[in-house]
């Protein structure tokens, strides 16, 4: 969102600031998703089809890149074709509304669907939510739109220090595999990886084969920033180097095969039912709700804007819809977060707004431009 002054409500229905966004992607585009996919595809090739990735993409991230960086849009258009990538199915618009209302999560859902068969000719039968958000009640409606299987994070608690290694079918349907994230084994790559200060450090791509080939389970599920690639993790860390070498690495261990999450759910039964009956996600140390709903802003926040859902769906104004579900996006409430300590700093990192409590102001002012809008369509 853009610095929204109070003077522009009611006179200035423009939220979002184009600039920095544009800049944002040409600068992410250049330092991970194009050279990140040259490689992927390349790799693909490489080893014939052994090698394989999926992807989780946002509808808006899609759009930003068809209108700042199309040469990405093209770039996955190229690892389609290798016939080794999968496209997992999400909200459109990156939001919690698996949480605050099944309508809009179904079309949320049913728009990012269509989006990935526009521009890639896919059509995806695994889910994964905004940030890995999951609980029985997400199991319900991903089993409801017809999905096969469903991501979520690997909690120890949940599940048990080795659970993740397991298939499991979610509680409550007869046939949703849930896949588990091994969190141990992916944020190896996506956070220690360039750690200086850590035990295993160098990490080379031989060394992680061997943990991975020794984990407990037939399953393994690595989940992962695309960003790690050039991005958190610098070319000059040697992240492209590991990456490289990571499938030879990992296909010299006859007991590992890389394969993507559809073909998981296909050639292995679940082993058990999982039960989860509160909110979980990947995000923080508390692996909750609470990096967009733990403080009183970002839930008067959200509750404000969910409050304003049936006005807005009725006014069946475009321009005003495609504002409201741009508002719903989660980072804009990860923004308000007033934690402490390292989720705080990670936090810090990415607010583009004077702290939390100017992100809260912003977002208010610009509900409160929204709500006028709607009392004079």
């Amino acid at each position: 969102m853009r610095n929204y002054h109070i003077l522009d409500i009611g006179n200035n229905h423009h939220y979002f600031d184009d600039k920095q966004n544009r800049e944002i992607m040409r600068k992410v585009a250049k330092k991970c998703y194009l050279p990140t996919n040259r490689l992927m595809a390349k790799l693909i090739r490489r080893h014939k089809g052994k090698f394989r990735v999926s992807y989780s993409v946002t509808g808006v991230a899609l759009e930003q890149m068809e209108k700042y960086a199309p040469e990405v849009i093209d770039s996955f258009r190229d690892l389609v074709s290798t016939g080794g990538v999968e496209f997992l199915a999400e909200t459109y618009y990156h939001s919690l509304c698996s949480v605050y209302s099944k309508a809009e999560f179904e079309r949320q859902v049913n728009f990012h669907r269509e989006k990935l068969q526009t521009l890639f000719g896919v059509t995806p039968t695994t889910f994964r939510n905004t940030e890995l958000i999951y609980s029985d009640h997400l199991a319900w409606l991903v089993h409801n739109l017809g999905f096969k299987a469903v991501m979520a994070e690997g909690i120890d608690w949940l599940i048990g220090e080795n659970g993740s290694g397991k298939l499991y079918r979610a509680r409550g349907t007869d046939h949703l595999k849930v896949m588990l994230r091994n969190y141990r084994l992916s944020d190896d790559i996506g956070y220690r990886f360039s750690a200086h200060m850590w035990s295993e450090f160098p990490l080379f791509a031989d060394k992680w084969a061997s943990w991975a080939a020794s984990s407990p389970g037939p399953i393994i599920p690595i989940f992962i920033d695309y960003e790690t690639f050039g991005e958190h993790q610098w070319p000059e860390t040697g992240i492209f180097e590991f990456l490289d070498y990571l499938p030879e690495a990992m296909l010299s261990h006859k007991n590992l095969e890389i394969l993507t999450p559809s073909q998981v759910a296909e050639k292995y039964p679940a082993h058990d039912e999982l039960a989860c009956p509160s909110w979980v996600s990947w995000a923080d140390t508390e692996r909750d709700l609470s990096a967009w709903l733990g403080n009183p802003m970002q839930r008067n926040a959200m509750d404000k804007l969910y409050a304003l859902e049936s006005q807005v769906m009725a006014s069946r104004d475009l321009d005003l819809i495609a504002d409201w579900r741009k508002l719903s996006t989660s980072d804009h409430y990860y923004y308000m977060s007033t934690k402490y300590a390292g989720d705080a700093e990670v936090h810090k990192y990415f607010n583009p707004h004077h702290g939390p409590h100017f992100a809260y102001i912003v977002m208010m002012r610009i509900l409160n431009d929204l709500e006028a809008r709607l009392n004079h369509s």
